[in-house]
């Protein structure tokens, strides 16, 4: 493809007041240069390269194989755009490829073209964090087209290794099942993130268990805020899948919809399970506070102790310290320690009695 290394801002946004279907980027900034690669495949053969140009293409995908062409990059608008037109894609298809910040949705383009949304989530290790990519799937009579926001992460490096080596049923398989290969894989790739935010919610309801610490409510508000992230990724997939395994398409066979329900039922309980880790990031949240309340009463009750101890002492000493005339006790040569040897006595009559209570 040409190269276009233009800054784009960090965040683009869409003019408003554009007409339906005006091609415009809105997204990250992305400092590489767009990737198209086109995969031609059937039981007996596999052949991959990589698009300079469209013309390179053939309008018409080849029926005797099934095509992939594999986008990364959406960036690049005028890549897009060229590619609409070569294959006849619609605008507003287009236009929600080139939008990052586009929810997932499903769309059917009359009898050529099922076009899904979906977002791939991956966790970041070097910042701790849960990262997600805009993906674009087109399924059409014998071909699926993918846009992937941005190649710094291999997303669908699976699937080329799987049709390269000839493993599975994907060689063997249609175009719609190769649409399956990759949704498929995106909602497998759910699993490994919440894998990882389970292990990080266990670490911290332990630490919260053992020693409660103030930073601690920090984390749960940033894991409540990963878990939010991941189920507004989801969320919209039970409808997708659910119409997908509903509706009768020409461009799905009867064997590819058994999948498609497999799938279907993993974005169930996928949600099942964050719907479990909310209740278990409330029940967290309940024992913090009550880690610091009970805390805070051996706290106040330790404190109440003391008190109860030197009130007595400190009203003694306050009475001896009026010095009066008629005070007889000030004459005695031995008064003072007669009076710190009764505060001492009653100080540990109090702290027996308290240990007795167990209030210490």
């Amino acid at each position: 493809m040409p190269k276009h290394h233009r800054k784009v801002k960090k965040y683009v946004q869409k003019k408003a007041f554009t007409s339906p279907g005006t091609l415009a980027y809105v997204g990250k900034e992305v400092p590489i240069d767009t990737v198209v690669k086109l995969v031609e495949f059937n039981e007996e053969m596999y052949q991959q390269k990589i698009v300079r140009v469209m013309s390179e293409c053939h309008p018409d995908f080849n029926e005797n194989h099934t095509n992939w062409l594999d986008v990364d990059g959406v960036h690049e608008v005028s890549i897009i755009e060229s590619i609409g037109k070569h294959y006849h894609l619609h605008p507003l298809l287009l236009e929600d490829v080139l939008n990052t910040e586009q929810k997932p949705k499903l769309e059917h383009f009359g009898e050529h073209n099922i076009f899904v949304i979906m977002k791939m989530l991956q966790y970041n290790e070097l910042i701790n964090e849960i990262e997600s990519e805009h993906v674009g799937l087109v399924l059409g009579k014998n071909y699926v087209i993918s846009f992937q926001e941005v190649h710094k992460s291999d997303v669908f490096g699976a699937i080329f290794e799987r049709l390269k080596a000839s493993v599975g049923k994907t060689r063997k398989g249609k175009a719609d099942y190769l649409f399956y290969s990759l949704c498929d894989l995106v909602i497998d790739n759910y699993y490994v993130v919440i894998e990882k935010f389970s292990e990080k919610l266990e670490e911290l309801e332990i630490k919260i268990i053992e020693n409660p610490h103030p930073n601690d409510q920090t984390l749960l508000y940033e894991l409540r805020r990963s878990l939010m992230q991941i189920r507004k990724a989801i969320l919209p997939l039970r409808d997708i899948f659910g119409a997908l395994t509903r509706e009768d398409s020409q461009l799905i066979q009867p064997s590819t919809n058994i999948y498609l329900r497999d799938v279907y039922d993993h974005v169930l309980q996928t949600l099942e399970t964050i719907e479990s880790y909310r209740e278990m990031i409330e029940n967290i949240q309940n024992i913090y506070l009550t880690s610091l309340s009970n805390k805070m009463n051996s706290v106040m009750k330790t404190l109440t102790v003391f008190t109860a101890i030197f009130m007595p002492l400190t009203f003694i000493a306050g009475v001896y310290g009026m010095n009066f005339e008629n005070m007889p006790e000030l004459r005695n040569p031995h008064g003072y320690f007669y009076t710190l040897g009764s505060m001492v006595i009653i100080g540990i009559v109090f702290w027996v009695y308290f240990k007795w209570k167990k209030y210490v």
